[in-house]
């Protein structure tokens, strides 16, 4: 449903040019990540939790490439706050600084930047060199393969504090920052056009308007917090805890 779903938003942009504006940009580019996400990226996570003999590499490209489009998502959905944010804070200003070419550059920077982090690992910040030869042929792996396991080849100091802390939870925790200064912003003016003696109708609608798809979209945020924190929390139960008993590989299956 969650695919069909994205599908369906970046049909509609495409055919209809009224939906073609700078903030539905963002959104298709979010929509184009989560469908990868539901196709790809999901699908590989799931792979790699059961541990299938593959070259320490080819594993993990499969867990990189989750992580880049997980990462893409949450780019996508801070780019869409400071988006509402700018259309709030300063309406008149708006189509002058956030235009079509400078939205499709923002958007071209967050895939760097999702491809960037999400590809550290394939550059040496890995667990390839640690595997134990031993624990592989348990499996039946042949020489020069891995039990592809997606703790055992990405370090959990990598997806703990450079994934969770830094390009995870620093970006939600802004996300937040901007929704409540949009909604703080939103209050004030609306106040403000209640004190005049012949509010704009028409300003106030619209305003009115931004509001509700900020609305809206402050609940995709927190949707996906809600979907994605519970790993994060786990894999950091698993790093700063490495003797306590390690979470079941049902729950790990329900949190991916």
């Amino acid at each position: 449903l969650a695919i069909l779903g994205n599908v369906l938003v970046c049909w509609a942009v495409w055919l209809n040019s009224n939906l073609q504006n700078v903030t539905n940009y963002f959104v298709v580019s979010l929509a184009a990540a989560d469908i990868a996400v539901g196709v790809l990226a999901i699908p590989f996570a799931i792979t790699i939790s059961i541990g299938f003999c593959a070259a320490c590499h080819s594993c993990l490209f499969l867990a990189c490439f989750v992580l880049v489009l997980t990462q893409s998502s949450i780019f996508s959905l801070l780019a869409i706050a400071i988006d509402r944010y700018i259309a709030i804070r300063i309406p008149l200003r708006y189509n002058g600084l956030v235009t079509g070419t400078r939205a499709k550059g923002i958007i071209a920077v967050c895939w760097v930047l999702s491809f960037a982090i999400g590809l550290t690992p394939m550059l040496g910040w890995n667990s390839c060199s640690q595997q134990e030869v031993g624990k592989n042929q348990s499996q039946g792996c042949r020489e020069g393969q891995v039990a592809c396991l997606f703790e055992d080849v990405v370090p959990m100091n990598y997806m703990v504090y450079f994934n969770f802390f830094a390009c995870v939870l620093l970006p939600l925790l802004l996300m937040l920052g901007v929704y409540l200064r949009i909604f703080l912003a939103a209050r004030r003016q609306l106040k403000q056009m209640d004190s005049q003696a012949l509010p704009g109708e028409r300003a106030r609608s619209t305003l009115q308007k931004e509001v509700h798809a900020a609305k809206s979209l402050a609940i995709i945020v927190g949707l996906f917090a809600l979907c994605w924190l519970p790993l994060h929390i786990i894999n950091c139960f698993t790093f700063f805890c490495p003797g306590c008993r390690h979470a079941p590989p049902w729950l790990m299956y329900v949190t991916i």
